[in-house]
């Protein structure tokens, strides 16, 4: 594979794939299957991508512009190793929302800038150091209580909305549950962008839908470009998103090398460095702040093409589809209570996406340090504790992420010292380990005979 990633080997035939193989990275299938399956992972990413700016009151075919853009930038710096699509990551609608009550949209835009160049200073270390300190730094219980508040805090955005229409927010939540059972395959995956359209649908016949700007647009032109500005006060706001977009990125490389049996570890540096600048260059142009996404995962996984090829053309195509205005102020038409629907579904999605770290890292909650820096961490952000200091501003997510660091760490050190804590931090696997285990101990208390 060449150095920017866009030499591939045609896999097979290049028209199918024989059962227990993938296409990976550095392989394509025929371009017009190559195509259609960039196409569709366009589709997978659109209701997600497209709710963060139409939330936070941001432009939506310039988000589409920069997750595009951001996407091939991914794919130039992996160097191809890594198939991603970079849409609007949920981990930026608290803090934009809190900063563009104190500084507007320009302000918001400056704390995106800010937290993509934390990110990919941490990537730049990660790819020189490796990263097994960040998994020293922020362990399962520290990361999931992380994603969880910020999933957590939204909660009173969703229910605003949700009241402002509860019927139409009703029937969207409704059908976004139906069909992620109801259906298989693809359609189950599209479950929100599906229950969206609908929800649409009927507030389109209960009057909810106001289309007077769809006229006034024009068919191609260039999406809205808004500049930053950097204000003290956004720092607290914006620095807990870096741990949520380090710990996504991290797991989304992991989920690859594992759904394509290649170690990619090697990379993991490089992906938070790309997601990184293409949050700063979304940023500086108007745009939501990005993150490798999980819905494209799951087409990957349904379709076994993991290459490449496939996110050049969902990129390419992601821009083009930017220019047509029309198209972007038919999107900004979505009307509350639909939001209010997708939104109770997924900033649930994120609260539970955290406990799912948990659950999936085998987190003991017997573990008294566990279970102090998940409570503590819970209430501070689901409440919206709030610290000001002169121009800085420190909300919910700010303090309970910090509380989660200072609470783990400074517990753990303490209990190191005196010795106060028996339960492990994960919970035993196996039967067969804690059997283990427990001779082990026996044996060290066993005294030794004297000869």
């Amino acid at each position: 594979m060449s150095m920017l990633g866009t030499k591939w080997k045609l896999h097979g035939t290049g028209k199918s794939i024989r059962p227990g193989e993938v296409v990976r990275p550095d392989e394509r299938l025929i371009w017009p299957l190559t195509v259609g399956i960039g196409m569709q992972h366009v589709v997978a990413m659109f209701g997600a991508t497209f709710l963060v700016p139409i939330i936070t009151g941001m432009p939506p075919a310039t988000t589409l512009f920069f997750s595009g853009i951001g996407t091939l930038l991914f794919l130039v710096i992996t160097q191809g190793r890594v198939p991603s699509y970079l849409g609007s990551s949920f981990a930026f609608i608290a803090p934009i929302m809190a900063s563009q009550q104190q500084f507007g949209i320009p302000g918001a835009l400056g704390g995106v800038v800010l937290a993509g160049a934390a990110l990919a200073v941490v990537g730049a270390v990660v790819q020189k150091f490796g990263a097994g300190w960040i998994n020293r730094v922020m362990p399962p219980i520290v990361t999931g209580a992380i994603v969880a508040l910020i999933g957590l805090n939204l909660a009173p955005a969703a229910k605003s909305s949700f009241d402002q229409a509860p019927v139409t927010a009703f029937i969207t939540l409704a059908v976004i549950i139906v069909v992620s059972v109801l259906f298989r395959g693809m359609l189950g995956r599209l479950s929100i962008l599906v229950g969206v359209l609908v929800g649409y649908f009927v507030a389109m016949i209960r009057g909810e839908v106001n289309f007077s700007k769809i006229d006034g647009a024009a068919w191609v032109g260039l999406p809205h470009f808004q500049t930053p500005e950097f204000h003290l006060g956004v720092v607290g706001l914006f620095v807990p998103v870096v741990l949520v977009l380090v710990a996504e990125n991290i797991g989304h490389v992991k989920s690859v090398s594992a759904m394509t049996g290649q170690n990619l570890d090697g990379v993991s540096g490089r992906a938070l460095l790309a997601d990184g600048a293409a949050t700063v260059l979304a940023g500086l142009g108007g745009g939501s702040g990005t993150t490798t996404y999980a819905e494209n995962i799951g087409v990957m996984a349904a379709t076994k093409v993991y290459s490449t090829a496939a996110y050049w053309v969902a990129g390419v195509f992601a821009v083009i589809l930017s220019f047509s205005p029309k198209f972007g102020e038919l999107i900004a038409t979505v009307p509350a209570g639909v939001l209010g629907g997708a939104a109770t579904m997924l900033y649930g999605m994120i609260g539970v996406l955290g406990v799912k770290i948990w659950v999936q890292n085998k987190v003991n909650f017997s573990n008294s340090i566990n279970l102090t820096t998940a409570a503590v961490a819970l209430i501070v952000g689901i409440a919206d504790y709030t610290w000001t200091i002169g121009d800085l501003k420190f909300t919910g997510i700010a303090l309970g992420s910090a509380a989660a660091l200072v609470i783990y760490h400074g517990m753990k050190a303490i209990a190191k010292v005196r010795g106060t804590v028996a339960e492990p931090e994960t919970e035993d696997p196996s039967p067969a380990a804690a059997s283990t285990a427990a001779v082990k101990a026996a044996t060290k208390r066993t005294p030794k005979k004297r000869r």
